[in-house]
């Protein structure tokens, strides 16, 4: 059991793999979020990412009831947060827990892959409908530009009209033909 690490030492192992993946955590901070507040070891507010090792040493598991867990694991898997909790109850060496670790960032670097993927094929599927309907903007002339030829064109042609004078009649034509 000596290969079993304590809060401190599993929290220092944890900060230090999670800073190594790029992330800035704040160490025993208050999460409030999710209608669930308890004490997270180490959490990075702007990437949502963080870990908490329960251990009776600090009564983690009075801090953080399994009604809450269920609530962050339900924002976890709508992608809301990610976070890696473990548990004193299952005594983990330094290497078991750095295995872990970088299981649980190698599924969250690719979570968030896939949903900068979908939001790029949604933004490439919004791309495709604009371009069609921006050909048809690009062959037609500026507003202005139509505006001011459609007006000169209308003032060159002289306006269609009825015509009043009637033609007279066949008889009339025929008699001055005679004369």
């Amino acid at each position: 059991m000596s290969d079993t690490l304590s809060e401190t030492q599993g929290c220092d192992l944890l900060a230090r793999l999670f800073k190594a993946r790029g992330y800035t955590l704040q160490r025993n901070v208050v999460f409030r979020e999710y209608g669930v507040e308890f004490h997270i070891d180490g959490w990075d507010p702007k990437a949502r990412v963080g870990f908490e090792f329960l251990t009776s040493e600090d009564d983690d598991h009075d801090d953080l009831s399994l009604e809450e867990y269920k609530t962050l694991t339900a924002a976890q898997r709508r992608g809301e947060l990610a976070l890696f909790i473990i548990d004193e109850v299952e005594p983990l060496s330094a290497a078991d827990l750095a295995a872990e670790v970088h299981d649980f960032l190698d599924e969250v670097a690719d979570a968030a892959r896939a949903r900068l993927k979908a939001a790029a094929r949604r933004g490439k599927a919004a791309k495709k409908a604009v371009p069609a309907t921006a050909k048809k903007k690009a062959k037609r002339k500026p507003a202005s530009k139509r505006g001011a030829k459609a007006k000169v064109a209308a003032a060159a042609k002289p306006a269609a009209r009825k015509k009043t004078v009637s033609k007279p009649p066949r008889k009339a034509v025929a008699k001055r033909r005679l004369k």
